[in-house]
């Protein structure tokens, strides 16, 4: 229980870390509130308000449970974005909850809409960020500390303890947008051509081949 209570309060105070207009991703709200309107064939950028709305539209559930990790990265994202947590569209925040296996990773990714900060619930990360100038910046973190990973560039993190590990992130936009490296290089549709990505990462066109089969 207290390391719930202790997990409620922290995802609170990132939350509102990211609130101030100053920092946020997305434009600002011109209204009170606008729960996005999922079903609306009006493609604008973001969402239509939906227009009869309840206090459920604010509630999300979702961050509870721990996901389920058995997949190749051995990690999990539960995402309460736009997507699945209408009530936060125009307002400029989202969170999500990562799990992670013994061993699991969240690969390398960029989310090209927000800055991240993650607050450690369970177990032991290591956790980076890549700069423009190639520098990496990582850290060991453990329960009750945080690590900030600015909008736009590479991250990971890697359970490198002897259990489960999970994080609460919380992001400056309602829809932070995610785009894993290996993942956008080796399984776009249509695919990368072979010997576009062999020249970059200076190999044979085989052994692209080779690992995009893994993708597949």
């Amino acid at each position: 229980m207290a390391r719930l209570q202790l997990s409620v309060v922290a995802a609170c105070a990132v939350l509102l870390a990211l609130v101030a207009p100053s920092i946020a991703g997305d434009p600002d709200m011109l209204q009170d509130v606008c729960v996005a309107d999922l079903a609306s064939p009006i493609k604008i950028n973001g969402f239509p308000c939906k227009k009869n709305i309840t206090a459920d539209d604010f509630f999300f559930a979702g961050l509870k449970k721990a996901g389920n990790t058995n997949n190749p990265a051995g990690s999990v994202v539960t995402a309460a974005n736009v997507l699945s947590f209408p009530g936060v569209n125009t307002l400029g925040v989202s969170m999500a909850r990562i799990d992670y296996a013994v061993g699991g990773q969240n690969p390398p990714h960029t989310h090209p809409r927000a800055t991240e900060i993650i607050f450690v619930t369970e177990g032991t990360l290591e956790v980076g960020f890549i700069t423009t100038a190639n520098k990496l910046f990582t850290k060991v973190v453990t329960v009750g500390e945080v690590f900030v990973f600015p909008r736009g560039l590479v991250h990971f993190q890697q359970n490198r303890g002897n259990c489960s590990a999970s994080v609460i992130a919380a992001f400056n936009s309602q829809l932070q947008g995610t785009q894993a490296i290996a993942t956008t290089l080796l399984a776009a549709t249509p695919p990368v051509p072979t010997d576009v990505l062999a020249k970059a990462f200076r190999v044979d066109n085989e052994d692209i081949d080779a690992v995009k089969a893994r993708f597949n």
